[in-house]
């Protein structure tokens, strides 16, 4: 066409669509460019903001690795995976949140009960729960794959003094669906501001902050995967979190207890606990596939 202009553009476009487009990528790249367009035409934007945009994107490939993945941080700090997050939750069951940009694949599994603070210190944390069917019934066999921060608020992936798999672990349950293990109190920490994501938040006065919080992975046969997080309800930074994760469904507390009253059998620390200890009971409902 010989004489695009700003008001048929779009129209242009999509008139290019072969006529074997998948009708689903056809709906999402119509919507795309239609919007994507109108941003240009509302914000007029220039040459050099378009070139600072297309820099932007760049830097974010090039420092994007392995165990960092700026476009999805990047997704974060926009809204973009928690609004994906919300759309895409069941009326049934837990909410997701954010998987974020620190996962670890291949968590080694561990038997219930298991430890993963060893000697990490901050205060150690018993956490169990059931998962659990839209009726309340049990899933036995259900995958639990958990993460979190060290007390030192870096993620194994990012502290090259971590073992790969620190804080890491996967379970599954009996066929009571219950979990259960111990581990170090998670901390408030900041996402990464040395990147592109940090120049955005730098740029519009936004603090990196994140709640701090436990992160789960489950699965079961028959039923939707959950990517989902767990946050305690005293932490200062529920209600402003960075990449708008919490979910008032996901929000628990920390009940302290005495060493005394630390279960006698059943966890790896079981007879050894001479401290108090923070107890938390989180269960998991699993909507059907």
């Amino acid at each position: 066409m010989r004489s695009v202009d700003e008001n048929n553009i779009t129209e242009t476009f999509l008139s290019y669509f072969g006529k074997d487009t998948d009708p689903r990528l056809r709906e999402v790249m119509t919507s795309l460019a239609k919007h994507l367009h109108e941003f240009a035409k509302e914000t007029e934007l220039t040459h050099e903001e378009w070139q600072t945009g297309l820099k932007f994107l760049q830097w974010t490939g090039k420092i994007t690795t392995d165990e960092r993945n700026e476009f999805v941080l990047l997704s974060d700090v926009l809204g973009l995976s928690s609004l994906i997050d919300i759309i895409n939750s069941s009326e049934d069951g837990t909410s997701s949140s954010v998987l974020g940009p620190f996962h670890i694949s291949g968590s080694p599994p561990h038997e219930m009960g298991a430890d993963l603070r060893g000697d990490s210190g901050g205060d150690l944390v018993l956490v169990e729960g059931r998962i659990l069917d839209p009726d309340q019934n049990p899933i036995g066999g259900a995958t639990i794959d958990i993460w979190q921060t060290a007390p030192n608020g870096l993620y194994s992936s990012q502290d090259e003094e971590q073992d790969r798999y620190n804080f890491h672990a996967l379970f599954t349950t009996d066929v009571d669906g219950q979990y259960s293990f111990t581990t170090t109190r998670p901390v408030s920490y900041t996402v990464p501001t040395d990147g592109p994501v940090g120049e955005i938040l730098n740029a519009t006065g936004r603090h990196p902050w994140r709640p701090s919080h436990l992160h789960y992975i489950v699965e079961a046969d028959g039923y939707r995967p959950l990517v989902t997080e767990v946050f305690p309800d005293d932490d200062p930074y529920l209600d402003e979190d960075t990449v708008f994760g919490v979910r008032s469904d996901l929000v628990m507390t920390y009940e302290r207890r005495l060493a005394s009253t630390f279960p006698s059998s059943g966890y790896a620390l079981s007879g050894q606990v001479s401290e108090d200890y923070l107890h938390v009971a989180f269960d998991v409902v699993l909507s059907r596939a």
